[in-house]
């Protein structure tokens, strides 16, 4: 496992001008087997590892679902380089690279963000219609009695979850619902906000779906943080309105003409996502804007609440542990930053054959569970919180933010571990274990003859090394 971890960013080298690889140029290849490895061996593991995907998923989910049958599942898009790969397509990108060729994958976590399956999509392939190869996934290949799938409200929408979900047996899901909809509930009563004065959790019947449960969530926290947010796009909007409303009475070079001054106010709005709380009126010489009061207030009066929507019964799935699940979907998005940016870089992928770039997103996901059990191993070195339990008791209510324990404050205070070494993040802990080398020595009286020395570890790297139970030999 360790081997993915060290060679998934080759992966897409294997296409590239230069070679050999750094892993093939240390010490390391030379541990792993790998110095003489050339673009070839690299496709040929490429390919005995995408043919072993279903055995591979298989085994992550037993080790990774044993604990609970709670599966967490989300979607993102990374852009590709070339234009000769079938799964490459213009779509929907959600890495911010317009204008490029994507393909979308899709990762399926436990509770804790560990990984289970990936599953590769075209470009353009919508956020619901990936739901179905997952439930396969779930249901068939990992043989499991009972399913919870939990995804965002982008996924298992309406239609998903009648056509795909209900069908099948043991099959339970956890959602939240849009905005238009949450509106339908407080207009036509249904949901009461005067309630959360009271109380941060209200469940009630699902009116479209008596087999289902809905428990709508308040948490103040969230509904200060929009409102400060609101506020400042809607000065920040205000400000660039007003430049483009002394732009049309200025003497020189004077704004003139109402689809001139359409097009500018246009920008403006596309750019801060507040216009529908603006009444703007504009001719060929003027503009005028006002804030929307009652457009503010009815959106104000529902920061902070978001209601979910699940199918599992209450004697197996609570009101608290509703709203943990649907809330850990945030490891989801831990795991996406580590495969796309902070660790692995799956992106950007330039393999030709669809079943290569299977092959190298499923080689990530399996470096991400080598990085991901590191890092349980290695938590009381990182800034990582290694107290979760604590953590969690100390959380006012299961809607209120999470916290972190004392024990990692601390750590973030005094930027140190409890022995007093120095703490780290994982980067910069594997990059001073980096330090660790190698060294072969020739003698003078024998040129000859030669021996292999490992250098010392520090207390720091030995204390590393115990935790990941990884002796230190040559």
């Amino acid at each position: 496992m360790i081997v993915a971890r060290l060679i998934a960013p080759q992966s897409k080298l294997a296409t590239a001008r230069s070679w050999p690889p750094e892993t093939a140029l240390t010490s390391r290849g030379q541990t792993l087997g790998v110095a003489a490895a050339d673009a070839r061996a690299l496709y040929q593991a490429m390919d005995w590892l995408r043919r072993r995907q279903p055995q591979l998923a298989t085994a992550l989910a037993q080790r990774h679902l044993r604990e609970g049958p709670r599966a967490l599942y989300d979607l993102t898009s990374t852009y590709f380089e070339g234009h000769t790969c079938p799964f490459a397509q213009f779509g929907h990108s959600r890495d911010g690279k317009k204008g490029k060729l994507q393909i979308v994958f899709g990762l399926v976590c436990n509770a804790d963000g560990g990984p289970v399956a990936v599953e590769v999509f075209e470009g353009n392939t919508g956020d619901p219609a990936t739901v179905a190869p997952v439930i396969a996934k779930l249901r068939q290949r990992f043989h499991l009695r009972r399913v919870v799938l939990v995804g965002d409200r982008g996924l298992l929408t309406n239609a998903r979850m009648r056509e795909e979900l209900k069908p099948v047996e043991g099959l339970d899901s956890i959602t939240a619902l849009r905005h238009p909809t949450l509106r339908t509930l407080v207009d036509s009563g249904a949901l009461d906000l005067g309630h959360f004065a009271h109380t941060d959790r209200i469940e009630l019947p699902a009116p479209a779906s008596p087999d289902e449960r809905l428990l709508a969530c308040y948490n103040a926290t969230l509904a200060d943080e929009r409102g400060r947010t609101r506020e400042a796009l809607l000065q920040a909007t205000e400000r660039a309105l007003e430049t483009i409303r002394q732009a049309t009475t200025r003497a020189k070079r004077r704004l003139m003409g109402q689809g001139n001054i359409a097009l500018r106010v246009g920008k403006v709005l596309q750019r801060f996502k507040v216009g529908k709380h603006f009444q703007i009126e504009s001719t060929d010489e003027q503009l005028r804007y006002t804030r929307d009061t009652q457009s503010i207030t009815t959106e104000a009066a529902l920061d902070g609440v978001y209601v979910l929507r699940t199918s599992g019964p209450a004697e197996a799935l609570d009101a608290a542990s509703t709203v943990r699940a649907y809330k850990s979907l945030a490891t989801v998005e831990r795991a996406f930053r580590s495969l796309q940016t902070v660790d692995l870089y799956v992106r950007p992928s330039g393999h030709r054959l669809t079943e290569r770039v299977r092959a190298h997103v499923l080689l990530c996901m399996v470096a991400y569970d080598v990085e991901w059990h590191m890092r349980q191993a290695l938590a009381p070195l990182l800034l990582d919180d290694d107290d979760k339990a604590r953590a969690e008791a100390q959380r006012s209510a299961v809607v209120a933010p999470a916290q972190r324990s004392p024990r990692a404050r601390r750590k973030a205070q005094t930027q140190q571990t409890d022995d007093g070494s120095p703490v780290h993040s994982f980067q910069t802990l594997l990059r001073d274990l980096g330090t660790i080398t190698k060294n072969q020595i020739r003698f003078g009286h024998s040129p000859l003859e030669t021996t292999e020395m490992l250098t010392t570890p520090t207390l720091l790297q030995q204390r590393a090394l115990d935790l990941l139970q990884v002796p230190l030999r040559l």
